[in-house]
């Protein structure tokens, strides 16, 4: 059979840092109360004039520099973003032309946080029909300009950046011990819309809107469906949750990543989590993460990777992959 492998990967990241005591010089908050309840430290936040397929198009130079590609080789280009540069066209076409591939297809995915995976399971569905043999797959967020900066209960979550990942067809045994994406699961909800949505768009209000959430009500769903995901994910590929060496969340909250770690029965030191330095970067964060755990050699070749998401509509979902 037909197997997705990940040949390449890359990150970027904006070069503006900002801190806990910076926020709290904006909004009443503290690094603290930051800290306590978010894990948060700190987060990368664009400057004036830098959009999301700037953080795109770097990341994917890097992801086809680290396969040791050119764009020509691509047939795909899948963009996860909830923020794109503009309603229309797609992030995912101004990749296209900037990287100067020239034919192929090329479309954004948006499912907020889950974009990631929910792109993954389209990149790889298009290689398993045939379809494509070499896909780029992007998440890209900026966030920031979604965010009420009065709303200390939003505002200090979110960050921007961007990941890539490039998948290529490869043949396989049809085993678990196969390299490359074992499955993906994909669910949604959407009598949860009010949880965590943004109070705007092009045919309601004619604006970008605001993110609101309830941040309670969020936790409690992230935690009971990520980890079912996770398990859904395991038992479709006929290996224990035990068996997987490393789990790629999104960055969301570090009490999320913990309490899906504990209702799991799993070390947290095999939650990657970068959440402290990047925040939650949507659809943005599982490649940013994964990346970083490649770059420090905790990811190496033949491990068992789970990654997962969460995000608004409710959608989430959790990919298997042997590295």
């Amino acid at each position: 059979m037909i197997r997705s492998q990940i040949i390449g990967c890359g990150a970027y990241l904006p070069e503006n840092i900002v801190t806990n005591e910076e926020l709290s010089k904006r909004v009443d908050t503290s690094d603290e109360w930051i800290r306590e309840r978010t894990g948060i430290r700190e987060r990368r936040i664009v400057r004036e004039g830098e959009c999301t397929s700037h953080l795109a198009v770097e990341a994917s130079r890097r992801a086809l520099m680290d396969a040791g590609i050119d764009a020509g080789e691509l047939d795909l280009i899948v963009c996860a973003t909830t923020t794109p540069d503009e309603t229309f066209p797609a992030v995912a076409t101004v990749i296209q032309s900037r990287l100067g591939m020239v034919g192929g297809a090329a479309f954004d995915v948006q499912a907020v946080c889950s974009g990631f995976i929910y792109g993954l399971a389209v990149a790889d569905n298009f290689i398993k029909a045939g379809q494509a043999k070499t896909v780029l797959l992007v998440g890209a967020e900026t966030m920031s300009r979604l965010l009420d900066w009065t709303d200390r209960a939003t505002c200090v979550l979110f960050g921007d950046g961007a990941g890539a990942i490039i998948l290529q067809a490869h043949e396989a045994e049809g085993t678990s011990a196969d390299r490359g994406v074992l499955n993906t699961m994909l669910y949604s909800d959407g009598r949860l819309h009010d949880l965590l949505y943004v109070d705007g768009g092009p045919s309601s209000t004619r604006t970008t809107g605001y993110l609101r959430m309830k941040g309670k009500e969020v936790f409690r769903h992230a935690v009971t469906n990520l980890a079912a995901a996770i398990q859904d994910s395991a038992a479709k590929a006929g290996v224990q949750v035990s068996d997987i060496d490393w789990f790629v969340p999104h960055q969301a909250n570090q009490r999320i990543l913990d309490g899906t770690a504990r209702k799991l029965g799993v070390s947290p030191d095999r939650m990657i989590s970068t959440v402290a330095v990047h925040g939650n970067t949507s659809s943005a964060s599982v490649p940013l993460a994964m990346m970083t755990a490649i770059e420090d050699g905790r990811i190496k070749k033949g491990d068992l990777v789970l990654l997962e998401a969460m995000g608004g509509g409710f959608t989430w979902g959790a990919a298997l992959v042997r590295w």
